[in-house]
């Protein structure tokens, strides 16, 4: 067996092969830097006299250049820029600038790229060219995303869509697709993610785009890895790198490579790890990308720490730290400052190790704010149905005009009972005044009291209509508009069979959410108007915590771990559909609050003649002054989920009076950051004795 020391030598005797390779063919290829369409682009360019022909023959030996010899494409591009400048020629600048832009990106100059594209723009708008628009708000996008603005950057993926599906141009929109996928997995929102690239893909594969499938396996195996899905993450990203390779995706390739060296590094293989970020820095140098250079500086600080080698950790750690503020890489600059939290950490320095922390917290938040967030789910429901904006607003305004007619005649409905009842007393009480003036009187007096108790019951049942129409409109309005907008699209044959299995999953999660919302505010209704009776009947509460599991897990709601914790033949005497509404309802409130990968569990024992359930999550917690008015009738408070679930406040409510007409009650403990447990009580079956 090695030592420590012969394993370190071997480690960098086989980095510094690896890397004489490399520079080797780094060498060779700059040395070399020329092709066949090279030379007969210089050829022409010698013999050339017209400005325009010789504006393209120098975008056309930029692009040829910008892998093979970049400052030369540089010098190149910066020629053709001014040329096309002095002749003021709109279409010449239009390349020009674009070239200038990817020239910046190859080099990881983002915020140049950004300045670049920011001039195309008005310039191809100036032109009316459609094409160059939708293209120049897609690079706007990914010049936002790797700065980590990424409520701009979906703003110009949206806009990208929008225009090339306008044209028809498939591919510009199956682009623009791919990147708003990707701003939701800079988000962590993964799964809304991969049905983005997914569509993307499909989107590819009508027109042959085998580019975009290195593309997509890409951002597939940058998703897994952050879910430490290893081995998929391995197999997706070989594959792009060999898509890659054969596609000749310059742009892509060390960009790759550094994603399969931080699946080693997580995996604990230092020695691959360590050559991977040597292979993608090697080939990061060729274009001088400075951000590729300080996350390769980054990723090989990090190995170096898991290695023990801190003074090497911190010098590389240090440096991309320095690239990534001069170039404004904020996200990377993130990544830094928790590297040097992690070192400093395990070096005993805890007080520099905890303000690397506050640093990498407070520029974290700055990138992903709540508010903009919330801005980009907001977007994406509008990106969604805004073809139909004119028509859902006006049915929304048709039906709050029915909705306050049939309010109307309602109330006067009403009034015309309780007027006629009472002319009809009145008239009888005359009638039979002269001889009974007394009995008159009494009777007067219970009619007074039935009057008032009248009233109050009116009182009430306009108190629940009013809830009951306030509820429609605020969230039943969204989701049928929504449904109706996305059923008019399919009458119209808008959607395209693509495009339908997602119409579908859609259409299935705002039909599940309208019609959990509609149960519930019917059975509100029905107990606000005492419609309900109680049927006790022999319950087997395992069974049917079950058979909530069950459907709640077909729905596909949130990744969350359901534990059946009730012994078995545990009965209870109840209402069966009502101890089953209780169940559901605070079974969804414990999804609601609990992350993704948390879990909820469900128990029971027996206290005396009473079960006592229990439904415990471990997820974001109530806060003390949140626990006093939750049961509380006239509050029907409600707040987002940690996924942006919506609620009506309506839920908790209906299992405290659920509970209670069954004789129980309910409760609950939380503490904020711990997680939730309620509690509720019901009769305990008791087998009949015959005697």
């Amino acid at each position: 067996m090695n030592s420590p020391k012969e394993r370190d030598a071997n480690i960098n005797s086989m980095g510094y092969v690896l890397s004489t390779i490399l520079l080797f063919i780094s060498l060779v290829s700059i040395a070399q830097p020329t092709t066949p369409r090279i030379d007969s682009l210089k050829n022409e360019l010698h013999k050339v006299e017209s400005d325009s022909l010789r504006l393209r023959l120098l975008l056309n030996l930029s692009t040829e250049y910008q892998y093979l010899d970049f400052d030369q494409s540089k010098t190149l591009a910066d020629e053709a820029t001014a040329l096309s400048e002095k002749l003021n020629l709109n279409w010449a600048k239009l390349r020009a600038y674009k070239q200038q832009s990817n020239l910046s990106t190859i080099r990881g100059d983002f915020l140049t790229a950004l300045k670049f594209d920011k001039a195309r723009l008005p310039l191809a708008i100036a032109l009316r060219d459609s094409t160059n628009i939708a293209d120049t708000n897609n690079l706007l996008g990914d010049d936002y995303i790797n700065v980590g603005e990424y409520d701009e950057a979906y703003f110009y993926f949206t806009q990208s869509f929008r225009i090339s599906r306008a044209i028809k141009d498939t591919l510009q929109t199956a682009i623009a697709l791919h990147n708003v996928g990707a701003v939701f997995k800079e988000l962590g929102q993964y799964d809304i993610a991969l049905d983005h690239i997914e569509l993307a893909r499909k989107l590819g594969e009508k027109i042959n785009d085998k580019d975009g499938l290195a593309y997509t396996f890409y951002e597939m195996g940058d998703i897994y890895l952050r879910n430490n899905k290893y081995d998929d993450a391995k197999e997706t990203l070989l594959k792009a790198l060999s898509i890659t390779r054969e596609r000749d995706i310059d742009i892509l390739e060390p960009n790759i490579i550094s994603r399969i060296a931080r699946l080693y590094l997580r995996k604990g293989e230092f020695d691959k790890a360590y050559q991977y970020y040597d292979s993608s820095e090697m080939l990061h140098s060729k274009t001088k990308n400075e951000y590729g250079l300080a996350e390769s500086s980054l990723g090989k600080g990090r190995v170096a720490l898991k290695q023990g080698k801190f003074d090497d950790a911190t010098n590389q750690i240090l440096e991309s730290l320095n690239i990534a503020k001069r170039i404004n890489a904020r996200t990377l600059e993130v990544e830094c400052y928790r590297a040097l939290s992690q070192l400093y950490e395990v070096r005993g320095d805890y007080k520099s190790a905890l303000d690397y922390t506050k640093q990498s917290k407070a520029l974290q938040d700055s990138l992903f704010n709540q508010d903009m967030t919330q801005k980009i789910f907001q977007d994406q429901l509008r990106f969604q149905t805004e073809s139909k904006d004119l028509q859902i607003a006006a049915l929304s305004e048709t039906q709050a005009k029915q909705a306050d007619e049939l309010d109307r005649q309602s109330f006067l409905k009403n009034i015309l009972v309780v007027v006629v009842a009472l002319t009809v007393i009145l008239l009888f009480s005359v009638y039979r005044s002269g001889q009974r003036r007394i009995r008159i009187n009494k009777l007067l007096i219970e009619h007074q009291n039935e009057i008032k108790k009248r009233s109050l019951e009116l009182e009430q049942l306009n108190q629940v209509k009013d809830k009951f129409f306030s509820v429609i409109s605020h969230d039943l309005r969204s989701p049928i508009n929504a449904l109706a907008g996305i059923l008019n699209l399919m009458a119209k044959g808008q959607i395209t069979s693509e495009e339908l299995p997602k119409v579908i999953k859609e259409l299935q999660l705002q039909f599940n959410h309208t019609k959990n919302l509609i149960n519930n505010l019917l059975d509100w209704a029905l107990l606000q108007m005492d419609k309900l009776r109680i049927q006790p009947v022999k319950i087997d509460l395992r069974s049917m915590v079950d058979d909530n599991f069950e459907l709640l897990n077909s729905l596909h709601i949130k990744e969350v771990k359901l534990i059946n914790s009730i012994p078995e033949d545990t009965a209870a005497y109840a209402d069966l559909n009502m101890i089953n509404l209780v169940f559901r309802n605070l079974i969804l409130n414990g999804m609601k609050f609990t992350e993704e990968g948390g879990e909820i569990t469900i128990g029971a024992k027996v206290q005396d003649e009473e079960l006592m359930v229990w439904v415990k999550d471990n997820g974001v917690g109530i806060s003390p002054e949140i626990q006093k008015i939750l049961f509380e009738k006239t509050s029907g408070y409600s707040t987002r989920g940690t996924a942006n679930e919506k609620g009506t406040g309506l839920g908790l409510i209906l299992c405290k009076e659920f509970v209670e007409r069954n004789g129980g009650r309910i409760w609950l403990e939380s503490e904020e950051g711990k997680g939730s447990t309620f509690y509720f009580t019901v009769s305990k079956f008791k087998e009949p004795v015959f005697a």
